[in-house]
């Protein structure tokens, strides 16, 4: 019986992470794609931070995808980002169009994790 709380418990504490998680994500790419709104990245690195330290506590769940799928979202994301800003010296337009799809697609990895979240669904690897 001790168990079962305990894994209760474990899991509740591990959606409250990810609730957060996906917040933090979701204010930084919704104000990526709102002009003027910029949020920190500061908000970006503190949700990554806390999904690498707390992936371990997962192994095992259902929830170890959304650990997988938040990262690997920061990541990709990042790297998009980064091979991006040659558009931005070279090319304002370009720079722009790309940096807003690279948005909206991590702002789609935002939303389908977060409905997984909630209806207590694992994510795709």
């Amino acid at each position: 019986m001790d168990e079962v709380v305990a894994n209760a418990e474990r899991e509740a504490s591990l959606k409250t992470l990810g609730h957060v998680s996906y917040l933090l994500h979701a204010i930084v790419a919704v104000s990526a794609l709102l002009p003027g709104a910029q949020a920190s990245i500061g908000l970006l690195l503190i949700a990554f931070i806390i999904d690498v330290v707390k992936r371990g506590d997962a192994v095992g769940s259902w929830q170890e995808s959304h650990f997988r799928w938040r990262i690997r979202s920061v990541i990709f994301a990042g790297l998009a980002y980064l091979l991006t800003i040659p558009l931005w010296l070279l090319f304002l337009v370009p720079g722009w169009i790309a940096w807003t799809l690279i948005s909206i697609w991590f702002l789609y990895r935002i939303v389908r994790g977060w409905s997984a979240l909630n209806s207590n669904r694992a994510l795709p690897a």
